[in-house]
């Protein structure tokens, strides 16, 4: 007899308890969220996403070189810089000569290195400018100053070493340190190669070159797909190979939760959700991904087809992957740096949680029935 009031009751108590209180869950549904757009009086636009939203929000960072980078000629190697060692060898036609002890014998000088003026001192010719001429060019200098002192001198410059044109590299590179511009290193691509190469993925990797108060920057992968970028260096660049900073935010019924950096250059949605494991089979609702974002004004306009807003925008977009087309969306849609990726659960789960609710909390009231049978 009792068995046959007990179950309704508790039934009931039990159905009351989860609408009064609700179930556990992992964020809003669909419901919820829907609730929140501008439509219904919230602070927020939903925008299901078709062909025309992605076109408008396919907006991804564009590095580049400016024109002061890329028209720059590359300089020449043997072009003498302050801080270069020259040697210098001096060949005299006469006895007693000048620098030399017998005819023709030569006298090489000690190693010479340009002053922070540009200049060095040669005996008997004085102090002259090196920096800014070839040593062929030096060559010629010295032995003009000299003719005046013996005749007919034959004099040979040599560059022995030229760390004074030099870069410096940091960052994720093989080896970093100061690298000298030699006649192999003169551009961006043959100075990182020189350096060990980068040492992080390729796909995620930027190049920025500080040359005084100009900055450029660049993914290293548009160095070898445009030529135009590999630019020559000069005397004093600094050169920083990092990686991509960008990420976004993935929440709700995904196979991994947290901070996710990008692992591309342009990262859509449907690559976003394999990065994080997929859909959750049992749980996740493919009719209810949603992406949040703050939208830029113009973006913002053309997504709504307004003119009158004000500011960046809250829009939330939403991927339906059970339409015919939902794929080809969410791989043409774009996640961008600081975006919320939220899978909603099924509603499925949420039939089930009040199930194995229910069913758990009948359970004593189903162990005193059968005790009063057993009674009986």
């Amino acid at each position: 007899m009792a068995d046959r009031w007990v179950r309704p009751v508790a039934a009931l108590a039990i159905l009351g308890i989860v609408s009064a209180c609700g179930l556990p869950q992992v964020g809003p549904n669909k419901r919820q969220i829907f609730a929140g757009s501008v439509q219904k009086e919230g602070d927020a636009f939903v925008v299901e996403v078709n062909d025309r939203v992605t076109r408008a929000t396919a907006v991804v960072p564009a590095f580049a070189f400016s024109t002061d980078f890329t028209n720059a000629a590359q300089v020449t190697a043997d072009t003498i810089n302050p801080g270069d060692i020259l040697g210098l060898t001096i060949w005299e036609n006469v006895d007693d000569g000048l620098l030399t002890g017998e005819t023709g014998s030569a006298r090489p000088l000690e190693e010479v290195q340009v002053d922070s003026s540009g200049f060095i001192f040669v005996p008997y010719a004085g102090r002259l400018r090196a920096a800014g001429n070839t040593p062929n060019q030096l060559r010629e200098i010295i032995t003009a100053r000299l003719q005046e002192q013996t005749p007919d001198p034959q004099v040979e410059v040599r560059r022995v070493a030229g760390d004074g044109s030099t870069v410096t590299l940091a960052g994720a590179v093989g080896g970093q340190g100061v690298y000298p511009i030699e006649r192999p290193t003169r551009t961006l691509s043959a100075m990182l190669a020189h350096a060990g190469g980068i040492v992080i993925e390729p796909e995620i990797a930027q190049v920025t070159v500080i040359r005084g108060n100009q900055r450029g920057k660049v993914w290293f992968q548009d160095l070898y797909d445009n030529p135009k970028l590999d630019i020559a260096l000069r005397a004093g660049d600094r050169i920083l190979v990092e990686e991509d900073s960008r990420s976004f935010t993935a929440l709700g019924a995904t196979g991994r939760q947290g901070r996710v950096p990008f692992e591309s250059q342009n990262l859509s949605a449907l690559e976003a959700i394999a990065q994080v494991g997929g859909l959750i089979a049992s749980s996740s609702d493919p009719t209810g991904i949603f992406i949040f974002r703050n939208e830029a004004e113009e973006i913002a306009d053309s997504v709504l087809g307004r003119s009158d807003l004000q500011g960046a925008q809250r829009l939330i977009y939403v991927l339906n992957l059970k339409q015919p087309n939902g794929i080809f969306l969410a791989r043409d849609f774009v996640i961008r740096d600081g975006d919320t990726l939220f899978v909603t659960e099924a509603p499925y789960t949420q039939w089930t949680k009040t199930i194995s609710l229910v069913a758990g909390s009948l359970s004593p009231f189903a162990n005193v029935t059968t005790l009063t049978n057993a009674g009986d």
